[in-house]
């Protein structure tokens, strides 16, 4: 038999999706949530995030229960693996990439090296 799964790059938690849903619905029709990867931050590379309207035609696009995620190839490449989660703690409400790539990160999150 042949295995017809189809490999997922990038993981949306529901919590996750709950949170873009909801800042979604605030937006104009056909927003999404871009998520990228630039040079920067403490760590070497930083995490970014934008509400647009704008997609290319190789972009990942992640739709589930409302939210929409779009991520670039070059990001892809950095994000691969990854689990995409938003967290409401102590330590404030943020989105949190589990980011499998990653040697080392800052202690916000935001940044990351490989």
């Amino acid at each position: 038999m042949s295995d017809t799964a189809v490999e997922i790059p990038v993981e949306l938690t529901a919590s996750a999706a709950r949170r873009i849903a909801e800042i979604l619905r605030k937006e104009p029709e056909g927003s999404a949530l871009r998520i990228g990867v630039e040079g920067g931050g403490c760590s070497g590379f930083q995490y970014t995030y934008t509400i647009t309207q704008e997609r290319s035609d190789d972009d990942l696009v992640l739709e589930e229960a409302g939210a929409i995620v779009i991520i670039d190839p070059i990001s892809l490449d950095f994000l691969r693996g990854s689990q995409i989660d938003f967290v409401d703690d102590l330590m404030g409400r943020m989105f949190k990439i589990n980011n499998p790539a990653a040697t080392a990160s800052c202690g916000c999150g935001a940044s990351f090296s490989v």
